[in-house]
């Protein structure tokens, strides 16, 4: 996929290292070597092609693999919370019963009406949790 216009390029039929090895030697060494970033997830094949066909490249990380990380790590970090903390303590369940509106951006949450919540004792928009 092209980054600029973000149309698609070429779509291989495998993603096998030599079949990546192969398609991007095509291409001459100095049109490589002008390559200036190229996105990819994490598979570690990929960083070994990358390095070896664009020496000059800057590796980005695609960004629906780096929102998986960052969710899966407050995931994480949440539930080690959670743990410090007795099940029945008002603590652990406002970390357990809301948490995806822990991952909801703050636009999308609902700010206008209000809902009893039993934790807090008050009513309280998603927003405000």
């Amino acid at each position: 996929m092209d980054g600029d216009n973000h149309q698609v390029v070429q779509i291989l039929r495998t993603r096998y290292k030599k079949t990546l090895l192969k398609y991007f030697g095509r291409f001459s060494p100095q049109a490589r070597a002008n390559v200036k970033t190229v996105t990819m997830d994490l598979n570690f094949y990929y960083q070994d092609i990358v390095r070896a066909c664009f020496p000059n490249a800057q590796i980005v990380i695609d960004r629906f693999h780096m929102i998986q990380m960052l969710t899966r790590s407050f995931n994480s970090l949440r539930v080690q919370v959670m743990k410090t903390f007795d099940k029945r303590s008002r603590q652990y369940q406002l970390l357990k019963s809301p948490w995806k509106l822990y991952l909801k951006k703050f636009d999308e949450l609902e700010k206008v009406h209000p809902r009893y919540n039993w934790h807090y004792k008050d009513c309280l928009t998603p927003a405000l949790l």
